[in-house]
């Protein structure tokens, strides 16, 4: 009886054969591919179609050592994604579409579910009021936080921010901080703004650009003594984004969300404190 000899694929190369770099690559690939909602085991799948052709289910299941029920579940995930398609031919065979085109697939298809997720907020609303409050007893706003992880989180609460307010907006923050919001189009909102606002920044006079915009009254430069990792977002008075490091993950944004009325009181201090001593930014 013939010896069944497997082709060794790139996933299971070790540290020692000629096919480990490109396994790291393919790892770093599955990390990339996640930030698009594709699984481990999807990536996994993708990536191995890409790169070794058109295959049939029980290929797949055989060279990735997967679950024979798995696979077919895997591949049918993805056929609904759009980036793997199917012959009519006997056995089926599976094929990725080429990276660009999966990814642009992967994007528009989530862009089109925000736009449902749109549509429905006005009937979901009419839906929500229909329904009476039945604990009418706590009419006081409760004081809560929030701790908020990632770029996605921390910019939908700050637009929900900027969306809300009525009195004023006050933001401190370094010259790295003020960077990522003007990247970030955040301080676009104040351009035709009618509210007011007041900004202080360790920005130097080689990123004032950022402020050209803006009024110049509303905005001073803090000291150099002041250390350069604090940032916070204050609104109306009654609301705080504390911005802070993740040990975990240094490279992730982190931030707390708060209606503490005693923790918005004391960084508004601060605000007021440093504002006073603080120089204005140049004409």
């Amino acid at each position: 009886m013939a010896k069944d000899t497997t082709q060794e694929s790139v996933f299971d190369s070790s540290p020692d054969s000629k096919m480990y770099e490109y396994k790291l690559s393919v790892e770093k690939v599955q990390t990339k591919l996640s930030e698009y909602g594709l699984t481990s085991n999807q990536s996994k799948v993708f990536i191995y179609l890409g790169k070794y052709g058109s295959k049939t289910a029980p290929e797949v299941c055989k060279s990735l050592k997967l679950p024979r029920t798995e696979t077919y579940h895997l591949l049918s995930a993805l056929q609904n994604k759009g980036i793997v398609s199917a012959t009519f031919q006997h056995p089926i065979q599976f094929t990725a579409l080429p990276l660009e085109k999966a990814i642009w697939t992967l994007v528009n298809s989530e862009k089109e579910r925000v736009k449902s997720l749109e549509r429905m907020e006005q009937g979901l609303s009419k839906l929500w009021d229909n329904i009476p409050t039945f604990d009418s007893i706590h009419a006081d706003v409760e004081e809560k936080f929030q701790m908020l992880q990632g770029s996605n989180q921390i910019q939908s609460k700050i637009t929900e921010m900027t969306d809300s307010h009525n009195d004023e907006f006050l933001i401190l923050g370094s010259e790295k901080d003020y960077l990522k919001l003007y990247h970030g189009d955040f301080l676009e909102s104040f351009v035709k703004s009618k509210q007011k606002f007041r900004l202080l920044s360790g920005c130097s006079d080689k990123t004032a650009y950022i402020f050209d915009d803006l009024e110049r009254k509303n905005i001073k430069i803090l000291h150099n003594d002041i250390e350069n990792h604090l940032c916070f977002i204050l609104k109306d008075d009654g609301e705080m984004l504390f911005f802070t490091k993740n040990a975990m993950s240094p490279d992730e944004p982190f931030a707390m969300w708060t209606n503490s009325n005693s923790m918005v009181y004391a960084m508004k201090l601060l605000f007021e404190s440093l504002w006073t001593n603080s120089k204005n930014i140049h004409l």
